[in-house]
């Protein structure tokens, strides 16, 4: 289906775009890639997605990038070229028959290293909330340990359990740490 520029109400498309790619198109005024590596020219079109498809296209296309990248969103209403939703597989994505003007894209957001566009302060206290509360889980573990510990009657039983406790937290913490890593 064509995109009817005649609607009242805009829709977006979005494309993953590299930094120095999209640097270009503003000194230029379009933006020619197709996807990573491909130029308008090679492909025919430049390739889009819906805002739910946007995850899928970054972990297949652009996770092992290198580069820095960033979230175009591009205003149909705006746009000077044809686009269309093609199919592909069992879904369809947009795809855009010509130059993308720079003036459609109405948002350029910087992708992290997980493919999201949180800001970089959201992502830092984010982060650190995550960390201090894995930290007081293994003081807490530690605070069990030595209660525990406490109830035998060994001079050390209870600073024993303190250790076995914050081992284990910190052992909870890493592997946590690890896995969203």
């Amino acid at each position: 289906m064509i995109g009817d520029r005649d609607t009242a109400r805009s829709d977006h498309l979005f494309h993953i775009a590299t930094a120095a790619d999209w640097s270009a198109a503003q000194r230029s005024g379009v933006y020619t890639t197709s996807t990573r590596g491909v130029t308008l020219d090679h492909e025919g079109f430049i390739h889009a997605a819906r805002r739910e498809q946007v995850a899928e296209v970054w972990k297949r296309y652009y996770a092992d990038a290198g580069e820095p990248l960033v979230l175009l969103t591009v205003d149909t209403g705006r746009l000077t070229s044809p686009w269309q939703a093609d199919p592909v597989g069992d879904t369809t994505y947009p795809h855009v028959y010509g130059p993308i003007n720079t003036g459609a894209v109405v948002r350029a957001q910087p992708l992290d290293a997980r493919g999201g566009t949180g800001s970089f302060t959201g992502a830092f206290v984010g982060e650190m909330f995550v960390r201090i509360a894995l930290f007081v889980a293994a003081m807490a573990l530690a605070f069990v340990g030595s209660a525990i510990g406490g109830r035998a009657d060994s001079e050390w039983a209870g600073f024993a359990g303190a250790v076995a406790g914050l081992a284990a937290g910190l052992v909870v913490m890493l592997l946590v740490l690890r896995r969203r890593g």
